[in-house]
């Protein structure tokens, strides 16, 4: 049984004050466990102990909070490093971006539905930008390398098919005539379940091998030029 001095001594504690670090923190470990469409500001406060209320003395609604949110998580990825090239430099940290969002799933699809960039997001993209025209690139060339990387600079790729649990099952013979190329592949790859690229691919693999692909071409168009 707990004593009542103890109880009274509890009572009598401090309260951690509450300020927009902490909210942002119990937010993205709500949307950790379960997305961002099961996040509200009632659950926020109940985690934080408040009332609702006072969460908005320090954001303003939802859609604040979720740009909050972002700024806060991409402030997890590596800065660059001292001494390296910019080809090692720019992978090393798109891989640490890809880290971050493994372990905030939910942050891909709520960084692409931001109507503009955050500034957090900006910060790291103008970053970037730096390291590849301190490595040699020419602004238009940078520029176009930018259009190619895409969302790969941020740590996730948009893929060409949506993933499936489901094995595929073999094509119908009149579709496999009509489709060769499609159901060589298909037919040719090993499937199972649990990818994002699709069943059986190793999306590690699957990107950094689009990441690795990209650089060296980059690489060698700065040569060229």
């Amino acid at each position: 049984m707990v004593d009542i001095a103890t109880q009274l001594d509890a009572a009598t504690q401090p309260r951690t004050p509450l300020s927009k670090e902490r909210i942002l923190a119990a937010a993205v470990a709500l949307a950790d466990e379960g997305g961002v469409d099961a996040l509200s500001m009632r659950k926020i406060a109940h985690a934080l102990g408040v009332v609702p209320m006072a969460l908005y003395k320090h954001v303003s609604n939802k859609s604040e909070l979720l740009d909050e949110m972002v700024d806060a998580i991409v402030g997890e990825i590596d800065p660059p490093a001292d001494g390296a090239d910019w080809k090692t430099t720019i992978r090393r940290r798109v891989l640490s971006a890809r880290r971050m969002l493994l372990r905030h799933p939910w942050a891909s699809l709520v960084i692409e539905s931001r109507s503009d960039p955050t500034p957090a997001v900006m910060a790291y993209m103008d970053s970037m930008i730096g390291i590849f025209r301190a490595g040699g690139f020419t602004i238009d060339l940078t520029h176009h390398a930018l259009h190619a990387m895409g969302s790969r600079l941020l740590g996730f790729s948009q893929e060409l098919f949506e993933a499936t649990d489901q094995e595929p099952a073999a094509p119908p013979p009149e579709v496999a005539e009509r489709f060769p190329h499609l159901t060589e592949l298909v037919s040719a790859i090993s499937h199972e379940g649990g990818s994002v690229v699709g069943p059986g691919c190793d999306d590690q693999f699957e990107f950094e091998f689009a990441l690795d692909l990209l650089l060296d071409g980059l690489e060698r168009l700065r040569d060229a030029a």
